[in-house]
């Protein structure tokens, strides 16, 4: 019996075409609900399940599927309870490792682009009220000089540092926050005397751009609260391409109204797609659609890693890019 896969949205290629390659392929017109994603899912007509982030592969749906395993198209993989998975013998993966550049580019951008005002330039000339130079027109701030503090420091954080050197910026980390561990020089590697680690109280005090780059679990949920905003520097900004739930977004947009901190530069956010009320009205922010992966080369490189991923599972091996390990019997 050939192989058979369910892609809850279409992927560039050749992701598609590695899953025709090796079975039937069964791309959804539009995106699921709950309900219908579970009901595909225990019908037992598919050997795995190719899905996006915000396709949620709970326990209650694990429990009554019949599945081989779940490709996820996405590195982080919070929309899939991973333990509820392992206990019923369904293996997952993800597409780990291929983002890491784009991802620290659109951060550098909302870095510059919340320093430089450029969404709230852009709209002044498209609305045509740009009637020249003027010596105080949207004045902005420095990002050369100024502290770029990364909250986490691993292969995306590294690659903001890297960029942000370029910049001029001093660049202060603190590996896991709301903990700490040493990191050597060696560790460091290239950034050894070019970046200092502090404590994560210390990184929210200083920093002009506080960068969050840790994962989402439940040490980080709502990492950056009411009271770590009010420790920032009231012309502090924050940036996150991380996760969403990183930030308590209620209590972000307080502390931009208020004048807590100065701005913030988002590409993802707690509620997808929804934003918090308020958050879209205030001029104080880039706001972008969750776009860190996406050029043509990551996004393709996403859809070849998902679909081998897939393969390899519905085939009965251990995919490339496990999340999890099942006992052997």
């Amino acid at each position: 019996m050939a192989n058979s896969f369910l892609v809850t949205t279409a992927i560039p290629e050749p992701g598609l075409q590695l899953l025709s390659d090796a079975g039937r392929v069964t791309v959804l017109p539009e995106p699921p609900g709950y309900d219908a994603l579970a009901a595909l899912c225990a019908s037992g007509d598919y050997d795995v399940v190719l899905t996006q982030l915000r396709d949620v592969i709970d326990a209650p749906l694990l429990a009554a599927a019949r599945l081989k395993g779940v490709s996820n198209f996405a590195v982080g993989y919070n929309n899939i309870d991973v333990g509820a998975a392992t206990r019923r013998g369904i293996l997952v993966g993800n597409t780990p490792g291929v983002l890491t550049d784009a991802t620290a580019d659109i951060a550098m951008l909302l870095i510059l682009g919340t320093a430089r005002r450029v969404v709230e330039a852009d709209r002044l000339v498209r609305d045509g009220k740009f009637l020249g130079w003027e010596p105080e027109l949207l004045l902005g701030r420095d990002v050369s000089g100024a502290v770029l503090g990364l909250a986490g420091f691993g292969r995306i954080a590294r690659a903001t540092a890297r960029r942000a050197l370029g910049f001029g910026m001093e660049v202060l980390f603190a590996p896991r926050p709301p903990g700490d561990r040493p990191v050597s020089e060696a560790e460091l590697g290239e950034f050894a005397g070019k970046v200092r680690q502090v404590p994560w109280d210390e990184l929210v005090a200083r920093s002009d751009f506080l960068s969050l780059h840790v994962p989402l679990n439940y040490q980080t949920r709502h990492l950056v609260d009411a009271a770590v905003l009010a420790r920032m520097k009231p012309d502090a900004i924050l940036i996150n391409t991380a996760r969403g739930p990183i930030v308590h977004e209620d209590a972000l947009v307080d502390a931009l109204r208020n004048g807590t901190i100065a701005g913030a530069g988002l590409d993802v956010f707690e509620d997808e797609p929804k934003l918090a009320p308020g958050l879209a009205e205030l001029p104080n922010t880039v706001l972008l659609p969750h776009v860190g992966s996406a050029t043509v080369p990551v996004r393709s490189e996403m859809a070849r890693l998902s679909a081998v991923n897939a393969v390899a599972i519905a085939e009965g091996r251990t995919p490339p890019h496990p999340v999890n390990h099942l006992a052997k019997a």
